[in-house]
């Protein structure tokens, strides 16, 4: 089938990772033949640096939907909003011509919410009469599942091949360092989390996703003091790929948005998931539903870990009590896998529209 899939980027990487891999997944793994427009080609295709090896997907600038006349019998099989976006009013009167509607698929963001199964799959009737649906991804077997594609090797398996973007700056680790990456949203109190880390007495190597370090040191107050035992180096952009695989050799993981909170649980590390803060405090109940289906099996001590960590309390207090910790983020990639056997996201859409 032939599916359009339209991205407006948001918070700058994680609307389009999740598109970006989305398409590849239909592309790669179903065959699938894919056109992803795009309001950021720039950040795009940063991110989507293997593009040029799939003919099967397009990316298009956003005005290329509605540019050229399109003839009514050439409507894709399936369109995609992503994120709740809307479609071009000249592309959607485009789909009320043709001889063959397409279904539209509004892809919701991803929730551990126990409502999220009830409304996933559900009609959302138009005026227009187009077959409108909201597809919820979710970790139950009940929803849209994950995106998983592609899976990681396992403990590490690919340490030995460095990507090319980052090798300069693994050149800078300190064999005997444990390894942190973090990627998060300038609200997190960075500085006092630094400094404290350095109480921890363990040897440190903190990898800065691209612009961390600018933030860090615009931060109001005093310089940043971190022990010779601390040491932060800055990485460039990495493409999407490269950014997976410096999940999987890190041994603890501070994320954000959606697409980096699925990669870090497939990278079976301890993480903190920097949900995106909204102003009626709607992500501190997302992200307890998250934690409430995360932490079910997890040991008392785990779950009063992960709880501070998330909480963004002082590292000093729980960072050295992490071992269960480990052992809970490798059954529960374990729990994701088994889970999304089906193939995940892309695989159920492909069963929903049929």
């Amino acid at each position: 089938m032939r599916w359009d899939i339209f991205c407006q980027i948001v918070d700058n990487y994680g609307d389009a990772g999740v598109c970006w891999r989305l398409a590849r997944s239909l592309a790669t793994r179903h065959q699938q033949q894919v056109r992803l427009f795009c309001d950021d080609l720039p950040t795009l295709n940063l991110l989507a640096s293997d593009s040029s090896r799939m003919p099967q997907v397009q990316i298009l600038p956003w005005e290329a939907s509605f540019e050229n006349a399109r003839h009514p019998l050439d409507a894709p099989d399936v369109v995609i909003e992503a994120f709740g976006c809307h479609l071009p009013e000249r592309y959607q009167t485009g789909l009320l011509v043709a001889a063959k509607k397409p279904i539209i698929l509004n892809l919701e963001y991803l929730s551990a919410e126990p409502w999220i199964s009830e409304y996933h799959a559900k009609a959302s009737p138009q005026s227009s009469g187009l077959l409108k649906y909201f597809f919820f991804p979710g970790f139950g077997a009940n929803t849209g599942g994950l995106s998983l594609d592609p899976i990681p090797a396992q403990g590490g398996e690919s340490s030995a091949t460095i990507p090319a973007s980052l090798a300069p700056s693994w050149a800078l680790l300190r064999p005997d360092a444990e390894r942190i990456s973090l990627f998060c949203y300038p609200g997190a109190p960075l500085r006092q989390w630094l400094e404290d880390l350095g109480n921890t007495q363990a040897k440190i190597d903190v990898l800065l996703t691209f612009g961390h370090a600018e933030m860090i040191g615009h931060s109001i107050g005093r310089p940043l003091e971190l022990p010779p035992s601390i040491q932060l180096i800055s990485l460039p952009f990495v493409p999407q790929d490269d950014y997976d695989w410096l999940l999987s050799q890190c041994d603890f993981n501070i994320v954000r948005g959606e697409d980096s909170f699925i990669r870090a649980q497939l990278a079976e590390k301890p993480f903190i998931w920097h949900i995106y803060p909204q102003d009626d405090m709607a992500h501190t109940v997302k992200l307890q539903a998250f934690l409430d289906l995360y932490l079910e099996k997890a040991s008392p001590s785990t779950q009063e870990s992960c709880r501070m960590a998330m909480d963004w309390q002082m590292p000093s207090r729980w960072w050295n009590q992490r071992t269960e910790w480990q052992a809970h983020a490798r059954r529960w990639r374990e729990t994701l896998l088994e889970t999304n056997q089906d193939g995940g996201l892309a695989a159920r859409m492909l069963r929903f529209v049929a």
